[in-house]
């Protein structure tokens, strides 16, 4: 027999009724190509590439050793040539590449081999364009079969692949003292323990970061349970208003298209959080989420940051280096601040946002990359397109849903759920035992405007947390703006209308609202009429008049003497 000879027909063997399929007298399977590149995928993602490369790579080698041992049993070569010449035939006839006609022999030392590849077909689909070569199955593979036929260590390495560009995929076999060190990090996933290396620190990762995550879930549980469990929102935010649960519900539905969007509202309100909520619900959950802040880099490293650089590209560019556009691949990518880019910028985001495609700072050739773009901002963008500063293309482009998250002092009824929250994730950090918030501070933070909304909020609770003497969180914990802040009347029988809004029913007298005012600001002054009087600009007479009509005259300062009017 010569490898010449080789025929599927007579290599398969199929009894449909007995469900039984034999390739080479031995037991086979038919597996869809993209079913094994999902396998690849779930590697990459769940161990990181390396791991992936390197069970592939042990996969190629230990099939390909074992068929050179069965195609030897199974039949009578007139040569131990004809066996060696046998693996690239055999490899073909499975389906696994497709050998050009001009490629010169594999076997030998040096030998190069000109194949099309399933496997880089499959990294392209899933994974987009690669930098390195990608089919370690097949180098495995033929490795593997090489090895056990030449009776010594023949190791397979790919130095051109279609998944990174190239016009077809090319395999060079030499004898591992050949190689030397010109390719010792691709000969180094052969190695014996190479396998359970990469697995092993993989799982380490894995495990360190898993922990982590439950770590961080379980103070998010232990925080709710000691405050207001019914407050919780399955999406894990904190909501209770009617307009933030408007909010929730947007993202939720529009989480299930796989459309731009822009959320806008103040600096602090949650916007990341939104975006986190909208990939967490999307069909891209099992990918990467990755939130770059626009306004905090410079235009030129932006660019850098963004698309990714090639090696030389400027000064202190010593190697290839993939923006986050390439690392959101199949993921989510959130362009926090995006009204702080410059026109340059925004002329390449829409580019990137219509093609689909990016191009490295100094590189030649586009890449595709498969990503969702969210944009946030605190700004308003359709004033900045009305004065030019803004691309109205882009515009329209990014908001093609737009989500308004609200300022807290629009949300009210959220103030205290969210601080109750805020404040028992503070202690449980800080190893405090912090049972809540005494009503007077309570009503403190409902008197305040939060113009730093929820992030202030976070802010003040923590700080509550270190400065508080008890169990509980008392007036003179909270910050200074927050200590002073005086009841905001409104037209309204209460201090605050429901979500921040004027009701038009129960109109308040002239009167009830003055009292609640100079009331207020007595507390506020610790009972101190001198003072209460010049911060209102009133008279100290006029002030005691005020309190006695009301019933109050066991204040701390005793009634003003009659003043003479003079002339």
């Amino acid at each position: 027999m010569r490898a010449t000879d080789l025929n599927l027909s007579e290599l398969l063997e199929m009894d449909p009724a007995g469900g039984v399929i034999r390739f080479a007298g031995q037991r086979a399977v038919i597996l869809d190509t993209v079913a094994i590149g999902l396998l690849r995928k779930y590697l990459a993602q769940n161990f990181g590439l390396t791991a992936a490369r390197t069970v592939l790579t042990h996969f190629g080698f230990a099939h390909g050793w074992r068929m050179a041992d069965t195609i030897r049993a199974q039949f009578d070569w007139d040569s131990d040539d004809d066996w060696r010449a046998a693996g690239p035939r055999l490899h073909t006839l499975e389906g696994l590449f497709h050998v050009a006609a001009h490629a010169s022999d594999a076997r030998s030392e040096g030998g190069a081999l000109l194949v099309d590849s399933y496997e880089a077909d499959q990294h392209l689909l899933h994974f987009g364009q690669a930098d390195i070569p990608v089919c370690w199955t097949i180098c495995g593979l033929m490795s593997g079969y090489m090895s056990r036929a030449e009776g010594r260590e023949i190791f397979v390495v790919e130095d051109r692949c279609v998944a990174r560009g190239d016009a077809q995929c090319r395999m060079i076999a030499r004898p591992r003292n050949a190689w030397g060190d010109a390719h010792a990090e691709e000969l180094g996933f052969f190695k014996e323990g190479q396998l359970e290396a990469s697995l092993s620190s993989s799982l380490q990762r894995l495990v360190a970061s898993l922990k982590e995550i439950e770590e961080k879930l379980h103070r998010h549980r232990r925080a709710l349970i000691q405050v207001a469990p019914e407050q919780e929102d399955p999406s894990g935010l904190v909501v209770c208003s009617r307009a933030m649960r408007q909010v929730v519900d947007m993202a939720r539905r529009v989480a299930k298209v796989d459309s731009t969007v822009l959320i806008t509202g103040e600096s602090g309100v949650g916007k990341e959080r939104i975006a986190r909520l909208i990939h967490d619900h999307s069909t891209r959950f099992d990918g990467p989420f990755i939130a770059v802040n626009c306004g905090a880099i410079t235009d030129t490293l932006l660019e850098s940051e963004l698309f990714g650089h090639v090696r030389g590209a400027f000064t202190g560019a010593i190697h290839d280096r993939p923006g986050l556009f390439e690392a959101a691949n199949h993921g989510t990518l959130l362009l926090d601040e995006i009204g702080e880019v410059s026109a340059a910028m925004q002329l390449k985001l829409l580019r990137v946002l219509q093609e689909r495609e990016i191009r490295r700072v100094g590189d030649n050739r586009s890449r595709p990359v498969d990503v969702r773009v969210l944009a946030a901002t605190n700004r308003d963008l359709m004033q900045d397109v009305a004065e030019g500063i803004f691309r109205q293309d882009l515009y329209y482009r990014v908001k093609v849903v737009e989500i308004r998250v609200p300022a807290l002092r629009q949300r009210r009824d959220d103030i205290l759920v969210l601080a109750r929250v805020l404040l028992a994730q503070a202690g449980i950090r800080m190893k405090r035992s912090i049972t809540g918030l005494t009503p007077a501070a309570a009503d403190q933070l409902l008197r305040y405007s939060w113009p730093g909304n929820v992030r202030e909020l976070e802010n003040a609770m923590e700080r509550a947390v270190a400065l508080a003497y008890g169990t509980r969180v008392e007036p003179e914990d909270l910050p200074e703006e927050v200590r002073e802040a005086m009841i905001r009347p409104t037209a309204t029988g209460s201090a605050f209308s429901k979500d921040g809004a004027t009701q038009q029913n129960n109109i308040r007298t002239l009167e009830d609202v003055a009292k609640e005012h100079i009331l207020a600001a007595l507390a506020m002054n610790d009972g101190n009429q001198t003072h209460t009087a010049e911060q209102l600009g009133i008279g100290s007479a006029t002030l005691y008049r005020k309190l006695k009509s009301y019933g109050l005259t066991n204040s701390r300062n005793p009634p003003p003497p009659s003043v003479a009017t003079t002339t």
